[in-house]
């Protein structure tokens, strides 16, 4: 299924959109699908990303304290 959609494109945008539509012999709205549809693929990795540089510094912390309660419990160990 499809959706309409009304979209304003600033003049410059439009007319190299035009040129390259043209180029690559393809529609206009086959062309703008694509670029949505990768836009929308790279900012999902900038999401993703962000959310596992937060998550990895929360438990970056939490590994540290277990890592050194470990060590004093080796610490402890008879040899």
């Amino acid at each position: 299924m499809s959706e309409n959609l009304s979209l304003k494109l600033k003049d410059e945008v439009f007319e190299k959109t035009e040129k390259i539509v043209e180029k690559l012999d393809t529609s206009r709205n086959a062309y703008i699908n694509e670029a949505v549809d990768f836009y929308n693929k790279l900012m999902d990795r900038k999401l993703k990303k962000a959310m596992m540089v937060k998550e990895s510094a929360a438990v970056y912390r939490t590994s540290l304290d277990v890592l050194k309660e470990f060590e004093q419990l080796e610490d402890e160990l008879p040899e």
